[in-house]
């Protein structure tokens, strides 16, 4: 009986130490990237200046981004005492960062051709690109709701698309031909982005890797990459001159840098103690707090359409969070236990 009484108190234990971790994962995701979400569609979509001036310069977001998350990661590192040295192979490290690069370029490139609405939206299709991922890298099985639910997810997504309401205040928007090659765009991002994420969960997986080392290694790369980038393509000394003489947009891209970094922090540890589809199950919601606060501060109309769109999407994804059962055994190949179940039928 004593041994049964202290096992139910170790049980509840660990399930409120879950919760906390949970708490902590979805605030700091929901403040950082909120925040993050903001910036980005201010920098790329609000003219600069007397002269109303546009910021075109993507890659050089990507740098700053990426140069800040190095540095601050390094020094995490070298503060806790931690080994330096790689854990995995170096290409690992490469192929995140390179998958990673294309996502957030895609992403800020989209900006110039649909709405922030539209592109936030678009980002709770990550499911199925989650999915695609998960079956190749991780060999994990699906079952019919859930691919149900990716159905119903982009049935939502592409209602909000096709039926936009109004004008767009857009610089770069001029006819039906850049929407597309926006949705294009959100294409490669959901793609890339679905990528990054579940190998991201292989490395934590397949190695006793901390999460400042993935961060560093993955960033440092990034920083070479993107680099490399701005220089062949003729943009680093542009962008530098844009945002020294525009220095409200030096002060954007310095703040966008910052909350940026601390969502890397956030996104890995959540991806490390969750997994990659609770991660994309968490920016749910931050997706639909994204768009109501864009709406309202960047003054974005909304057909009604696009409501019935975003309803299909939210209601679907709400949906299988509420009704999902208890997990159960799956014949999927064993993975390593870090706190959770990762199945897509376990999981929303």
């Amino acid at each position: 009986m004593a041994e049964s009484s202290i096992s139910t108190v170790s049980v509840d234990s660990r399930d409120k130490k879950l919760l906390w971790k949970g708490a902590f994962a979805v605030t700091g995701i929901m403040v950082t990237l909120v925040t993050y979400g903001v910036l980005q569609e201010k920098i790329m979509r609000v003219p600069y200046g007397a002269e109303k001036e546009y910021f075109k310069y993507s890659l050089f977001l990507v740098f700053c981004n990426r140069i800040t998350t190095s540095a601050v990661s390094a020094g995490a590192l070298l503060a806790s005492k931690k080994a330096m040295d790689p854990v995995a192979p170096i290409y690992k490290y490469c192929l995140v960062s390179v998958s990673n690069i294309l996502t957030t370029t895609c992403q800020y490139e989209a900006l110039k051709y649909v709405s922030f609405p539209v592109q936030t939206l678009a980002k709770c299709a990550k499911m199925i690109p989650v999915m695609v991922w998960g079956t190749l890298i991780m060999q994990k099985k699906y079952q019919g709701p859930d691919y149900l639910l990716a159905f119903l997810v982009t049935l939502g997504c592409s209602v909000f698309i096709l039926y936009p309401a109004g004008t767009d205040i857009s610089p770069y928007s001029r006819g039906r031909e850049n929407t597309v090659w926006g949705v294009l765009l959100m294409i490669g991002y959901l793609g890339c982005d679905g990528f990054t994420s579940t190998f991201q969960d292989k490395l934590f997986r397949g190695y006793d890797m901390e999460i400042h080392n993935q961060i560093f290694y993955t960033t440092l790369c990034s920083c070479i990459l993107s680099l490399t980038g701005l220089v062949l393509q003729g943009h680093l000394i542009p962008a530098i001159e844009f945002v020294y003489h525009h220095h409200d947009c030096f002060f954007d891209i310095a703040l966008l840098s910052t909350v940026a970094t601390v969502s890397q922090f956030f996104i890995s540890y959540t991806i490390r103690t969750f997994g990659a589809l609770t991660f994309a199950t968490i920016m749910t919601t931050r997706q639909l707090v994204s768009i109501m606060l864009s709406c309202v501060w960047f003054s974005h109309p909304l057909s009604w359409e696009q409501w019935i769109g975003a309803v299909i999407v939210f209601g679907s994804l709400y949906a299988k969070s509420f009704l999902r059962k208890v997990p159960q055994k799956t014949t999927s190949v064993p993975v390593v236990q870090t706190g959770d179940s990762n199945n897509l039928k376990d999981n929303p």
